[in-house]
């Protein structure tokens, strides 16, 4: 847990620029100063912190003394509750296992709390398709350049907002933010 504390005092001095510079960093493979994932992980949350929103940093939860899970963060804007997962893997996209963990996390929480997975390099197909048919679990799936897209624009909750209007709209769990297309 100490790490934890060193990242979260880090990540406090990042501003918009210089959470740009880390994802060029990250998609570099380049980050020496953190545990693998760990950049990925506290930019996301840094981008809503500097949006504006409520943010818990990452923690554990426990039932008997016993770690049941490991959540990488929540974020607060408005009444919207959102569940965070974070995957930054170089090559691999994320898939299905990524898609039920955050559906058995939410499955724990308030039915209003939804979720949503931050992947560096995307998601296969049968992840999108498995996000799609969750009701009514809702889990909004985000994509490396998506990420990127955001944050050029220092908007990380109203494209995140956008994302859960589509859903709500549509029916539809992935809104493409960068084509405004479903993939």
């Amino acid at each position: 847990m100490a790490r934890e504390a060193e990242y979260r005092v880090k990540i406090a001095e990042y501003d918009w620029a210089a959470l740009l510079d880390l994802w060029e960093t990250i998609k570099a493979g380049e980050t020496p100063d953190w545990e693998p994932g760990k950049a990925f992980e506290y930019l996301v949350l840094r981008a809503f912190e500097l949006d504006g929103v409520d943010v818990r940093w990452p923690y554990t939860v426990t039932l008997a003394e016993e770690q049941v899970e490991q959540i990488d963060g929540v974020v607060y804007t408005g009444a919207l509750a959102c569940l965070i997962e974070s995957k930054e893997w170089q090559k691999k996209k994320a898939g299905i296992d990524a898609i039920a963990k955050m559906r058995n996390q939410l499955l724990r929480r308030p039915a209003a709390t939804i979720g949503a997975i931050f992947s560096r390099s995307g998601f296969t197909a049968p992840a999108f398709t498995l996000a799609q048919y969750l009701a009514p679990q809702t889990i909004l799936l985000w994509t490396g350049r998506e990420l990127e897209f955001a944050l050029e624009r220092k908007a990380m909750c109203g494209y995140l907002i956008d994302k859960y209007r589509y859903s709500v709209e549509e029916g539809m769990r992935h809104y493409n933010i960068v084509s405004e297309v479903i993939p």
